[in-house]
């Protein structure tokens, strides 16, 4: 099958070139912790296998986890016909293979993609957001999700996952050496090991933190990605944006306790369901909604005088 012209148009280059970017920064700093931390004597490569090991256990069990996590579970076309229309006339336009299909029996409306490729990929929706959307709007939400999976940004996101990891795993490790008087291949050095293990504290705080603020830039900015992928891709960005408009207002009124219970998938949701992310700045996992709602109002203009 051909690539639709729409899709290629909708191709977003910036988005690329950030991922890459965000990656090297991650990398670099990475790179720079593992040189501080064998200068001080911590263990880091141990931590690493450590570490690599979770990573892998959740490169590979991530869908199961999610969909356990979200009490969900993959349907068939005969469970949800209409979902797998949706997603079948979709993969079709953008050229690629049809993802799982998952539904999460839970009232908060909302959407995620989950897969480490094209080939294992997974898109979920809850059935909250299957009652309360119409089909233009619940098929805008797919796109999205879709846009996600075909560029690539879920396996991305879990990639630089990674570093933040191994920063926290290392952090609480010398947090308690430093509470039990350090390293004992240090206790004989008195001070000079009570420093080095602070100053090792201290590094990779900044550390995770500096890579949090980096994966979470990432995760706004993947958004707005989709975003523009799903307009391309449906030729009308007014249903992506009716649908946010929507999930949000409904999301707003949700009490904060139901939606605790969903907050382990919340930086792969298509909407926040965390309140009051909106004024958290660079600590937010997605950008505001005013700022995507107006980003697609844009796209749906420049459209109109291409026609």
């Amino acid at each position: 099958m051909s690539m639709n012209p729409r899709w290629t148009y909708g191709k977003d280059t910036s988005l690329t070139i950030r991922m890459y970017l965000v990656m090297f920064m991650l990398a670099a700093l990475y790179l720079f912790f593992v040189t501080v931390m064998m200068a001080l004597g911590v263990p880091i490569v141990l931590v690493t296998i450590i570490a690599g090991a979770l990573f892998l256990f959740q490169w590979f069990g991530s869908e199961k986890m999610v969909l356990r996590s979200m009490r969900a579970k993959i349907v068939t076309a005969e469970e949800q016909p209409k979902l797998h229309a949706i997603v079948d006339k979709l993969v079709a336009i953008a050229d690629m293979p049809k993802p799982k299909v998952g539904l999460a029996m839970t009232d908060v409306p909302n959407a995620f993609a989950s897969g480490r490729n094209q080939k294992n990929a997974m898109v979920c929706v809850t059935d909250g957001l299957v009652r309360r959307l119409d089909d233009d709007e619940l098929e805008g939400v797919i796109a999205h999700e879709l846009s996600h999976i075909k560029n690539g940004d879920v396996r991305a996101m879990m990639l630089a996952s990674f570093f933040a990891t191994v920063a926290a795993m290392l952090m609480n490790m010398l947090m308690w050496m430093t509470l039990f008087g350090g390293m004992g291949r240090h206790r004989s050095h008195g001070n000079s090991a009570a420093g080095a293990l602070m100053m090792a504290y201290f590094v990779s705080i900044l550390v995770y933190f500096l890579a949090t603020l980096l994966i979470l830039a990432l995760s706004r900015y993947r958004e707005f990605a989709a975003d523009r992928g799903a307009a391309m891709l449906t030729g009308a960005p007014s249903k992506l944006a009716s649908a946010l408009e929507k999930i949000s207002g409904i999301i707003a009124k949700i009490p904060t306790d139901d939606l605790r219970k969903v907050e382990t998938a919340n930086a792969f949701f298509i909407v926040s369901a965390l309140k009051g992310e909106k004024f958290a700045g660079l600590f937010a996992s997605h950008p505001p909604m005013e700022k995507r709602i107006a980003k697609l109002r844009e796209i749906e203009t420049q459209m109109e005088r291409g026609r």
